[in-house]
């Protein structure tokens, strides 16, 4: 009778601990379940670059990924393993790679057969094109970390073929990015004869970054520079980094020359074509980024002044009656710069229900403002025109006019794609 009673008591404080968990463990699966749902509706599953692929035979459950992953929401438990709830959201720290205690998971693209979005590329970064390299966002890796690697890596197989002869450079590098400026740094570091050409500035996508931004790096070896050791710098950290590099190494910069094509050379290696100047070389790396051109709304008014489509300093706006268009973290960044100007008034519009693609810290950084009343957002909507002191736009199936000093459109960019096509690299299968 004694041990019945001893049975009971522990089944009831079993019950007691059990039941409320399961029941919490359930509710928790439906919320996850429900938010995986939505972002499959919203195609937010598919990720845009590096992503964590889990093996469903080796996972456990155990959620360490989910809780080790700092931007939140990229992961998260259905049906007892872990699976990808919003993808744009990763930016590729791969913490919960190595927080999965049975090596179930693992970060990278997965197979980029069905990808038109990214080239064709072997282990050693090499495309279709043999000696024509990729790194970078192009590649489909994001991270500053992630290039400085890739930039290294080409390099490095490059030095062990055999060197040019003719009078052909060994490398000719497209983009001053931060893996092209790394390559370059490699390339002088293996006696490589290598040129840059940049179109721009050095700095690569740093560039159109606002003022103070942070930047996520990781831990990276620069060549012949040294470390980038801590996990984020401010934007104007980075430049003066790579400032120093290009005055104490020298590699060989063309700025402001747009390359427009590459054609294969008679006896091997090609000839890199920016408008009138061209060079000769064995191999080519392509570090020249995705965004491209900003996309246009291809709305009346667009082409107005007062339309911008890159935000450097918002204290020039102050006490401005301010749209910024879009829902990535460009947009958002914008938006919260914008903001904390004096007298300035900041609308955001989206075309979706909410923003549901920007990292955790502006997600907590953004909603107090929208709170505040300091920034306003119109969800469901479009703009239809832009005139000189008010934008038109369709919310919510309705037409509003605002009044409106300017304009910020961070919609995107239109990728160089078809420039690769043309020169000749393949995308997906």
């Amino acid at each position: 009778m004694e041990s019945l009673l001893i049975w009971a008591v522990a089944a009831v404080v079993i019950l007691a601990i059990f039941v409320p968990y399961f029941r919490s463990f359930q509710k928790r699966e439906r919320e996850m379940a429900a938010r995986r749902a939505e972002a499959v509706s919203l195609g937010a599953d598919r990720a845009i670059a590096q992503h964590p692929q889990v093996d469903e035979t080796r996972c456990i459950g155990c959620g360490a990924c989910v809780d080790a992953c700092p931007e939140g929401e990229v992961l998260g438990l259905v049906g007892g393993r872990a699976v990808i709830i919003n993808g744009l959201k990763c930016v590729g720290h791969a913490l919960c790679a190595a927080a999965c205690p049975v090596g179930a998971l693992a970060v990278g693209l997965g197979d980029i057969g069905a990808r038109d979005d990214i080239p064709q590329q072997d282990e050693h970064l090499q495309t279709n094109l043999p000696g024509v390299y990729v790194a970078g966002e192009l590649s489909g890796y994001a991270l500053i970390r992630n290039a400085v690697a890739q930039g290294v890596k080409a390099v490095e197989h490059i030095a062990n073929q055999p060197r040019s002869e003719n009078g052909l450079l060994d490398l000719v590098i497209v983009g001053a990015g931060p893996a092209g400026l790394s390559a370059a740094l490699a390339a002088k570091q293996a006696g490589l004869r290598a040129v840059v050409v940049e179109r721009e500035q050095p700095g690569g996508t740093i560039l159109q970054y606002p003022r103070k931004k942070l930047v996520l790096t990781q831990p990276v070896e620069i060549p012949l520079w040294g470390a980038l050791d801590r996990a984020e710098y401010r934007k104007e950290e980075l430049l003066a980094i790579w400032e120093e590099i290009i005055e104490r190494f020298e590699p060989e910069l063309n700025i402001g020359c747009s390359v427009d094509a590459m054609s294969p050379l008679p006896g091997g290696g090609y000839r890199v074509h920016a408008g009138e100047r061209q060079w000769d070389s064995r191999h080519v790396l392509l570090a020249l980024g995705r965004r491209g051109s900003p996309r246009k709304l291809g709305v009346p008014g667009e082409v107005a002044e007062k339309v911008l489509y890159k935000l450097l300093d918002a204290r020039s706006f102050k006490g401005e009656r301010v749209l910024v268009v879009g829902g990535g973290d460009s947009a958002v960044e914008a938006a919260m710069g914008l903001a904390h100007q004096s007298g300035t008034h900041v609308t955001l519009s989206y075309r979706k229900e909410r923003l549901f693609r920007i990292k955790r810290r502006n997600d907590e950084r953004f909603q107090p403002l929208v709170q505040e009343g300091r920034v306003r957002t119109l969800f469901n909507s479009e703009v239809l025109a832009i005139e000189p002191d008010a934008v038109t736009l369709a919310v919510d199936g309705r037409e509003e006019r605002i009044p409106n000093d300017r304009v910020f459109v961070f919609a995107g960019g239109v990728p160089p794609f078809e420039m690769l096509k043309a020169m000749g690299l393949r995308f997906g299968a």
